[in-house]
């Protein structure tokens, strides 16, 4: 399963595609192969955006073909689209990715270099906890704008946090409320007993969400807690 989210690295924003579920497979395949593009180039004519998608999604099954090798994901910064897989011999990868790309008129770069532990991937491209709380947001997000939902609206949004500790819990709610969240509920699930559901009146805009979400996760790992996400209700033009 593909994922998507930003990372600021150096000041640098870099966007990140990564899939999520090869870990398990990382036994097969320790080398670590790396396809840079340029995209665009205007003066040739290859400046369209689906056709370089058409070409990174060509490069994908060209190197997949076999079980050569498996896509990692890819990280976008200024005009370079980093592409990173993992092989079980980079041998003939050059080859294949060389007659696919020289006559394409992108100027790239490639290379190899042995990461049988998946560092690389671990530290670059898989997202961290608290990333995996803003993509599950950005996909709430985008349900509630397909339906319509005017997202700049202020509403009650319930926030969602679990602990192994009925005190943990408890030294959360208080730091929590002081930052203007009220208490809504206890709740248990079959992991945790200790779960608790808080409420705030704020906008689903992505750069609010994102704020509401990084504020509560820093009081949450402070209790070594968990977050468990949110809920709102659609708010639309007539709301």
């Amino acid at each position: 399963m593909r994922e998507f989210f930003n990372r600021i690295e150096d000041a640098t924003s870099i966007s990140i595609e990564a899939d999520v579920e090869i870990e398990s497979q990382k036994e097969l395949y320790p080398w670590l192969f790396s396809v840079f593009i340029k995209f665009g180039n205007i003066d040739k004519g290859f400046d369209s955006f689906e056709v370089f998608l058409e070409t990174k999604e060509s490069l994908i099954v060209a190197l997949e073909y076999e079980n050569r090798a498996i896509y990692a994901g890819s990280r976008v910064k200024d005009d370079w689209n980093e592409f990173y897989f993992y092989a079980k011999d980079a041998k003939k990868l050059e080859i294949i990715i060389s007659k696919m790309l020289k006559e394409s008129g992108y100027q790239y770069e490639s290379s190899a270099v042995k990461d049988a532990k998946w560092d690389f991937y671990q530290h670059n491209l898989f997202p961290s906890e608290l990333e995996f709380c803003h993509i599950e947001s950005e996909k709430i997000i985008f349900l509630l704008e397909e339906e319509g939902d005017k997202l700049s609206l202020k509403r009650d949004v319930e926030h969602y946090a679990s602990f192994d500790t009925a005190t943990q819990k408890e030294r959360f709610v208080s730091n929590a409320l002081l930052l203007g969240f009220e208490f809504k509920d206890d709740v248990s699930s079959e992991e945790f007993d200790h779960g608790v559901a808080l409420v705030k009146e704020h906008s689903i805009e992505s750069d609010e969400v994102k704020k509401v979400v990084e504020e509560l996760y820093g009081l949450i790992k402070q209790e070594l807690g968990y977050y468990e996400g949110w809920s709102t209700t659609l708010q639309d033009q007539d709301s």
